[in-house]
């Protein structure tokens, strides 16, 4: 936690802070190249949460090496706690594709895909400007106690949002998982369900984290775990590094190839969209238009809509009664004979 002359209340490990910075590096050009080699823009989101978790080293290393310096001190507290938002918003855009890939109807409870993301990942913005603000009051020089606790009051709230809206996330995966086994292509499930099994992971591990942070600002300013390293490298640097880690080893690119994997813009959705209900229209005018035909046909060739109906019998009344007309009298007609 910052302190009012913007050095470090123990003395932390710049060791481990040079390894952590080098892992979190090396993902991050995994997760690059990767993103290349898949051609997958989106995943420029995780890309993004490993470049701010390497800067979180960065500038630790540097506030570590220049305790009376505040910037590099509230940069290092300021990017450690928004930087697993930006993984957060990759499993939510993640699941949108999923749905629009592996589900034939290509919606879940209602939502479509393209919609599926953007909203999660909407509210995983509100949960993110939430936690910014309440650590840039808890941050900075000369902070008073009052805009201190009220800080950290504030980025509870934020984290507790965030887990609040992935309570609800899973929910709805859980209804992903179930309808994909359901109706799902066979020959699609098994990846389907190995980046699932990945996102439940990457929750669990948020999860974590958010549980961690939540015990440790609950003692408001007196608590003393910010001042034991140890537990920030177990509960929140591990568990991060392992959730980016995992899209590395089943990264989304390789579960869903090609670019008519991807979700459709909104210009190619309204085209799909109109084309689909012309399609209809076309299909019902040809209904109306076949009918007419069959009608017209029978009226052309002197008989009434129907009519065929009645050719295997002699004469209207064999169809009505079974009886055929003599004349002036009338006989059992046996079926047999017709």
């Amino acid at each position: 936690m910052a302190v009012q002359d913007g050095g470090w209340s123990f003395c932390p490990n710049v060791g481990v802070a040079y390894f952590f910075a080098v892992i979190f590096a090396l993902l991050t050009i995994a997760h690059f190249s990767q993103m290349i080699i898949h051609r997958k823009v989106y995943s420029l989101v995780i890309v993004i949460s490993a470049i701010l978790q390497t800067l979180v080293f960065i500038f630790r290393i540097i506030s570590i090496n220049n305790p009376s310096s505040s910037l590099w001190y509230t940069l290092w507290f300021v990017i450690i706690l928004i930087a697993p938002l930006w993984t957060n918003a990759y499993v939510y855009m993640i699941m949108g594709r999923m749905v629009h890939n592996f589900l034939p109807q290509k919606k879940l409870f209602g939502i479509k895909a393209r919609r599926f993301g953007l909203y999660f990942v909407l509210l995983d913005v509100i949960a993110f400007l939430v936690q910014v603000s309440g650590a840039g009051m808890a941050s900075g020089d000369n902070v008073s106690a009052s805009q201190l606790l009220l800080g950290i009051h504030v980025y509870m709230a934020g984290i507790g949002f965030q887990q609040f809206f992935i309570f609800v996330f899973l929910a709805l995966a859980v209804k992903f998982q179930q309808t994909l086994n359901r109706d799902g292509a066979t020959h699609h499930r098994i990846g389907a369900l190995r980046l699932l099994y990945v996102l439940y992971a990457v929750l669990f591990l948020i999860t974590v984290r958010i549980i961690f942070r939540l015990i440790e600002y609950s003692h408001g300013i007196n608590s003393t775990i910010p001042n034991h390293e140890v537990y920030m490298y177990i509960f929140d640097t591990t568990p991060m590094w392992i959730a980016i880690l995992l899209f590395n080893i089943v990264h989304p690119g390789r579960i869903m190839p090609g670019k008519e994997s991807d979700l459709p813009s909104r210009k190619e959705y309204k085209r799909e969209k109109k084309e689909i209900k012309e399609a209809k229209n076309a299909a019902k005018k040809d209904g109306q238009e076949g009918s007419a035909f069959e009608t017209s046909g029978d009226l052309e060739s002197g008989q009434l809509p129907g009519a065929h109906e009645y050719s295997q019998y002699s004469t209207p009344q064999q169809y009505a009664g079974g009886q055929e007309y003599t004349g002036s009298q009338q006989r059992p007609v046996s079926p047999a004979r017709y």
